[in-house]
């Protein structure tokens, strides 16, 4: 007898001789029917089926009213929140944006004036629509700018539109993705 590739159901070779051909239907049928179920959804509309492994499934139940599907802490099982916490990046001198910035809040914190800067989009791909927020918590002023302004294009209200100044101790901007290299930067700025 042979098995099936993905289930080990036990079907007849090809060269076995099949004596009873309903008890052999019915076998494979058992296999299938019992292998089929395992894979069934939860029996509770709207929850959730998920794999904690190829083989162990498990389940999130339906969720409440305003609630978003998050993954948990620790990566490894998806849960229910309210809302989504805001992740802060603290940094302490000037500095460059990456990927994993976007959707965050970076902390400029600084006794001397510092550059908050936003790369090439050939340098970090962030996906139109992305925001990155920023905040002065140090005395310096930061001020938000292109890494490479002939290339990377910001506009604001600020005195100087392409490179805006966060305006006090504690002012905050979004800096938000508008086209491949085009960013507005709204907010607290001078």
């Amino acid at each position: 007898m042979a098995t099936t590739t993905n289930y080990n159901w036990a079907t007849p070779d090809d060269t076995d001789l099949v004596k009873d051909g309903a008890s052999a239907i019915r076998t494979l049928g058992s296999s299938a029917d019992t292998t089929v179920k395992a894979l069934n959804p939860g029996t509770t509309a709207g929850d959730i089926d998920y794999y904690t492994s190829s083989t162990a499934k498990a389940r999130v139940a339906i969720g409440s009213n305003g609630q978003l599907l998050r993954v948990n802490s620790g990566a490894t099982a998806p849960e229910w929140a309210l809302g989504v916490n805001l992740q802060l990046n603290a940094q302490t001198a000037t500095y460059t944006v990456v990927l994993g910035d976007a959707f965050k809040l970076v902390t400029m914190s600084n006794a001397a004036a510092n550059d908050f800067q936003i790369p090439t989009n050939a340098n970090v791909a962030f996906p139109v629509g992305t925001v990155i927020n920023v905040i002065q918590i140090g005395a310096g002023t930061t001020t938000i700018k292109a890494v490479t302004s002939g290339t990377t294009t910001i506009s604001s209200t600020g005195a100087t539109a392409a490179e805006p100044d966060l305006r006090a101790q504690f002012s905050a901007a979004s800096c938000i993705k508008v086209a491949t290299d085009t960013w507005y930067v709204v907010g607290d700025i001078a």
